[in-house]
């Protein structure tokens, strides 16, 4: 049987010779083992990598390794005896693709210790965040393109729950501005049996994904209120978020595709979600501040829509609901205002 080909979006540019990662690079890293990391990194073993898991700690590596379970983030999924666990200090020099699967507050941090890690001059970089880089709330390739150059450089992003996504599958998209690198992961990815796009628009997948964030959380916090004020918060956002994505040169179908209403929907649809969950905490009155505790994970949309508003409203984007989920979120905009002007504000034309 034919091994399905990754499917190239619209518009995607034809491959280049770049400094990549050699035919059949084989070695992968994936920094960062909470739910996603870990769920990550056991899909790149089975797409046929030779794939590390690296934890925060000596302790938590020791662990997980001990018991073949991340118990604490990815309960119930045996990880094989060929994915590696390893802390983050043992570095990423024998690594062909190293894979952030960090917050996005702390990626300025992680660019730091890349170097000192021993990074390797045709290792490619890719994040699978759904937030914005502080202070100015960028998307992280960006922020990775003018440390390591964008051809280096690549996101995943499209609707993938980690559990469901190590039992049953995914829908990915593999976005790079240079398609070669896309294509590859694509290919890894579909190796693994997840159905995954290339796109050539990285920045569109990125922004996709924050609105995403952004939406459900303000769907998590209005829902109480009415299931028609919940989908007009996560309307006005996405749209709000598109004005500022097609001034960066964003597609599109970035955000009506996989990464932006497909992950939405799939967020929208999972009571374990932990945006919605936050929005729900948001509206119960529990302090932003509080809510990643009581969840037990980070919660990006808390740390990314005031960045998000901030960036909004330096491009001239008029992002009223944005902005006002940003105040509720740090506690200037009570409940009830916010669902009133969600429910008053009418898109401009």
């Amino acid at each position: 049987m034919t091994e399905a080909e990754p499917t190239p979006s619209p518009g995607a540019r034809a491959p280049r010779a770049r400094s990549l990662p050699t035919p059949g690079a084989r070695r992968a890293t994936v920094i960062g083992a909470g739910s996603f990391g870990t769920a990550l990194a056991v899909l790149l073993s089975r797409g046929g990598l030779r794939t590390t898991l690296q934890t925060r700690t000596e302790e938590q590596a020791a662990l997980i390794d001990s018991e073949r379970e991340n118990a604490r983030y990815l309960p119930g999924v045996e990880l094989s005896g060929s994915l590696r666990i390893e802390p983050a200090s043992a570095g990423v020099a024998r690594a062909d693709y190293v894979f952030l699967a960090v917050p996005s507050r702390g990626l300025a941090e992680v660019i730091e210790e890349l170097g000192a890690a021993g990074l390797g001059k045709r290792t490619a970089i890719v994040s699978v965040a759904k937030g914005l880089v502080p202070p100015e709330g960028l998307p992280p390739t960006i922020v990775l393109s003018a440390h390591f150059g964008s051809e280096r450089v690549a996101c995943v992003g499209g609707p993938a729950h980690a559990q469901e996504m190590v039992h049953h599958g995914a829908a990915l998209v593999a976005a790079s501005h240079e398609q070669e690198l896309a294509h590859a992961l694509a290919q890894v990815f579909t190796r693994a049996g997840v159905v995954c796009e290339q796109s050539d628009d990285p920045v569109g997948v990125e922004l996709a994904g924050a609105a995403k964030n952004a939406a459900a959380l303000a769907a998590g916090a209005t829902e109480a209120q009415g299931l028609n004020a919940a989908g007009a918060a996560a309307g006005h956002i996405f749209a709000e978020v598109w004005r500022h994505a097609e001034g960066l040169g964003a597609r599109p179908e970035s955000m009506i595709g996989l990464a932006g209403a497909g992950d939405l929907v799939a967020t929208a649809l999972a009571r374990e979600s932990r945006n919605r969950r936050a929005g729900e905490l948001l509206a119960a009155g529990v302090p932003a501040a509080e809510i990643p505790g009581r969840i037990g994970q980070a919660v990006e949309a808390l740390e990314s829509v005031p960045l998000l508003a901030q960036a909004l409203e330096r491009a001239g984007v008029g992002a009223p609901v944005t902005g006002a989920l940003g105040r509720l979120i740090s506690g200037e905009l009570p409940l009830d205002d916010w669902v009133a002007l969600v429910r008053a504000t009418v898109p401009p034309p």
